[in-house]
């Protein structure tokens, strides 16, 4: 998002390069919807190699695998959850030793889809990712890569899951082995919703509601951060853009690189799923989704939303929602070694 002043530079900048035609007023949302390109479609359904299913499966296990943690009693699903919108609705997750982990978990659900993952953009991609919170201190809490790679070759099952994986692998089981599963079964994780309907072209999609929002979310400057298809996850942007953010405690990708141009720089996160997924932001500061909406109406975009904006661009947000095709989300009907 962006202030006042920039959101209408753009929306000059758009009617010129002809996204918006001259009839944007009595069109209303039409004309707005090529901001987010092509509607999302679910590829639970797309045909895969023998490898590729088997690859996907493995995945799906060590997803739900709680002896991929020290005390063998937290995976990835318990703060991503595929049956909960790929999170677990605590302001801060909860990892090994009762420790709280230091940001809000962002959902997985779309994710490989975003420009880079986690909130400061320290791993370019979902396999990478998978493989931070197993060893990380305060969340799944493993020693090291080998101890990871120990344990489950100690596991009756996994070499022959893994042999048939990664045929081409000696030995199968490997770390990043591990992070290429993980990441084989979180390409699954897309999640069209009736927006996506909207999008190619069904108008009954959406209430009327839901399109004053969509048109409300547009013209107040929105988009400038939550555009594509996934409305997020394509850029870094400054928090407290216009009006500092309260909490400056995390400095965002500055913590990460040092670089005093990334003080206060977090990845836009993705709005898929964003009436399902609170609390909100990194830090968990708003509970609802209304109060993150005048959150950052103020702190993005100068701007006091009224009631009835919040309301409307609420509204809109619920049609972001869409559930993960059950034959996605399902948990392995048994682990190895059970």
């Amino acid at each position: 998002m962006m202030n006042r002043m920039n959101m209408k530079f753009v929306a000059g900048a758009i009617v010129a390069g002809g996204l918006l035609s001259s009839s944007a007023q009595a069109q209303g949302y039409k004309d707005y919807l090529p901001i987010f390109g092509r509607a999302l479609h679910s590829v639970a359904e797309i045909p895969r190699s023998e490898v590729d299913t088997l690859r996907v499966e493995l995945g799906r296990t060590l997803y739900h695998e709680k002896r991929l943690s020290r005390d063998n009693s937290i995976s990835c699903n318990s703060c991503h959850d595929t049956q909960g919108y790929g999170v677990d609705g605590k302001a801060f997750s909860v990892g090994f030793d009762n420790h709280l982990t230091g940001r809000n978990s962002p959902t997985s659900f779309n994710a490989f889809m975003h420009i880079t993952q986690f909130w400061d953009g320290r791993a370019p991609t979902v396999e990478e990712q998978a493989k931070g919170p197993i060893l990380a201190g305060g969340e799944m809490a493993m020693p090291s890569a080998e101890a990871v790679v120990k344990k489950l070759s100690g596991i009756a099952g996994y070499k022959e899951l893994f042999a048939g994986a990664f045929p081409n692998s000696e030995p199968p089981i490997t770390y990043d082995n591990v992070g290429t599963a993980i990441g084989a079964y979180e390409r699954l994780f897309v999640t069209p919703s009736r927006f996506d309907l909207l999008l190619d072209g069904h108008d009954a999609a959406l209430s009327a509601q839901e399109k004053r929002g969509l048109t409300k979310f547009v013209e107040n400057g929105c988009t400038t951060c939550h555009s594509g298809p996934l409305l997020g996850g394509s850029l870094y942007q400054k928090l407290g853009l216009v009006k500092p953010w309260p909490n400056q405690k995390d400095q965002g990708r500055y913590d990460l690189t040092k670089i005093e141009s990334d003080r206060m720089l977090f990845k836009v996160p993705s709005l898929r799923n964003i009436a399902k997924t609170g609390p909100y932001f990194h830090d968990a500061s708003a509970s609802s989704l209304e109060a993150a909406i005048k959150m950052m109406g103020q702190h993005q975009l100068g701007l006091e939303l009224s009631s009835a904006d919040v309301a409307d661009i609420s509204a809109f947000f619920g049609s972001l929602s869409g559930e993960l095709d059950p034959s996605v989300a399902a948990a392995p009907e048994s682990f190895p070694g059970e």
